[in-house]
């Protein structure tokens, strides 16, 4: 394998569990098992579906607006604005909600590849699965 150069207006999946517009840029499905990046834009008012990364932190770094996180698990919602980083722990519930009246746009992902969230989507091939199970 070499170094590859991806563009966020091509991505190999988009999952709308993460908004109408979450692009996975480098995720599981180009061989990117540590490293994801996704290029993500919530629209006013749009909300992520609360989830967990079991295995996984996630890091969203905020490019363009002002919105909320709410971690579930603790009771704690946390405004944020454009230049700011949210780190969500291993085991969090949590969502963005874009609920400031601006747009967001973000990247970032979870780390390693959220493999038990991406194989209950139907995102990763069993044959992808059963690779990273077996730490490939």
């Amino acid at each position: 394998m070499s170094i590859r150069v991806f563009h966020r207006d091509n991505p190999s999946l988009r999952l709308p569990l993460i908004s109408k517009d979450a692009r996975f840029i480098v995720w599981p499905g180009v061989g990117a098992w540590n490293a994801n990046m996704n290029y993500v834009r919530l629209e006013p008012g749009e909300a992520n579906v609360p989830h967990v990364h079991t295995l996984s932190e996630d890091t969203i770094f905020i490019l363009e607006g002002e919105g909320t996180i709410c971690d579930f698990t603790n009771d704690v919602r946390l405004p944020f604005h454009a230049g700011c980083v949210v780190h969500v722990p291993v085991g969090i519930k949590h969502a963005v909600f874009a609920d400031r009246q601006s747009q967001i746009v973000s990247v970032g992902g979870p780390a390693p590849a959220d493999v038990p969230l991406l194989k209950a989507v139907g995102a990763l091939t069993p044959d992808a699965a059963n690779l990273a199970a077996a730490g490939e």
